[in-house]
């Protein structure tokens, strides 16, 4: 994959780092629709917005067609990560064996990261699809209107393997009140590919610190008693895991 980052920004301050596109790769779902996934990471100094990802598809070599997608995250906090997911519905889509990723984005204002994640908790539902619950805080002063949660799930080479959004019941937040959220992913990710997961809150008025309820040394975990204990044990490794963080 070759990524050409066009910024549409006209003046701006100095700014030190760059932004990437990381942990991408395309899979086609249980309904025929190619996804490209992965995540665009800002090192800048300053947040982002109005992040817009185009692919350029091809096959065999041959240009087939251009779509664009936003990131599922509206604003990415300096030193934070956004998932996003381009779905391609064509009747041609497994033909399409290579793409490209350009990347626009513009300079935005800071927001205060003010909204938490106070409990996840991830497991399988009836149709076997990825189910994550949990709890949201807002820690600031005013409302926190239009409420969201990005789920990022990730395999065990690291990379991207499915992204969802949801927002929370009810999607308001006033001061120092905690909302339900339930995330579900229904494309029919074997569970042995996966290996964490990371979860992301943001409102009109705040951002949030990104929460990873596994912990990233579980995400380069690649031995065969991590497998077991992902596999066999799921939900209770993960109550372990998040009671083991607790106690720090």
């Amino acid at each position: 994959m070759n990524l050409l980052i066009i910024p549409f920004v006209l003046a701006i301050p100095a700014a030190y780092g760059e932004i990437t596109i990381q942990n991408d790769q395309k899979y086609i779902g249980d309904d025929g629709v190619l996804h490209i996934v992965g995540e665009v990471k800002n090192d800048l100094e300053m947040p982002l917005n109005q992040i817009k990802i185009h692919a350029l598809l091809y096959s065999s070599d041959k240009l087939i067609t251009t779509i664009s997608s936003s990131s599922l995250v509206n604003n990415i906090m300096p030193g934070m990560k956004a998932p996003f997911d381009i779905m391609v519905i064509r009747s041609d889509a497994s033909d399409i064996d290579r793409y490209d990723l350009d990347l626009e984005y513009e300079i935005a204002n800071p927001k205060r990261q003010v909204i938490g994640i106070t409990s996840s908790d991830i497991s399988r539902d009836g149709l076997d699809n990825l189910v994550i619950t949990g709890t949201v805080s807002n820690n600031g002063e005013i409302t926190a209107n239009t409420v969201s949660v990005v789920a990022t799930i990730y395999d065990r080479q690291g990379n991207v393997a499915a992204v969802s959004k949801t927002h929370t019941e009810p999607d308001y937040l006033r001061s120092s009140e905690e909302a339900f959220f339930l995330l579900s992913i229904q494309d029919g990710i074997p569970m042995d590919s996966i290996i964490d997961y990371s979860l992301v809150a943001e409102s009109e008025e705040y951002a949030a610190v990104p929460e990873f309820p596994l912990g990233s040394g579980l995400l380069l975990a690649s031995s065969v008693f991590a497998y077991l204990l992902l596999t066999r044990y799921w939900n209770k490794t993960i109550a372990n895991v998040v009671a083991a963080t607790d106690l720090r």
